[in-house]
């Protein structure tokens, strides 16, 4: 896990397992609501989500292209973005998969602007 707003392409021509920007034709529709999203996020914003393991990780304004973080070959948002003609994005949350109930309300603390922030763009 970690905690970055992702956009399509999660796929890429070269399937080059990073590193290679998949912009689609909707680019800056995508970016604008990735954006929204983190911008309200009080660590994704950092863009230094300081995940366990991967301390170095690093995302500009807390968004990624997903293909340029790493290539998912026939992922959903693609897929649906291709044939479903769907936006949609993909929002790593946490850098554990599964937290604890303790940290649960910390978790809503952290992402209620944000979803409400996205609900307002959508």
């Amino acid at each position: 896990g970690s905690v970055v707003a992702s956009y399509p392409y999660d796929d890429s021509p070269t399937h080059k397992p990073t590193g290679v920007y998949s912009k689609s034709a909707d680019d800056e529709v995508f970016r604008y609501l990735a954006k929204a999203y983190a911008s309200n996020h009080p660590i994704m914003r950092t863009g230094t989500p300081n995940c366990p393991g991967e301390e170095g990780e690093t995302f500009q304004d807390g968004i990624t292209n997903g293909a340029q973080w790493y290539d998912v070959e026939g992922g959903m948002q693609d897929y649906n973005y291709v044939w479903a003609d769907c936006f949609e994005i993909t929002l790593e949350l946490s850098c554990c998969k599964y937290p604890p109930a303790s940290q649960l309300q910390q978790e809503w603390e952290n992402n209620r602007d944000s979803l409400l922030a996205f609900i307002e763009k959508v």
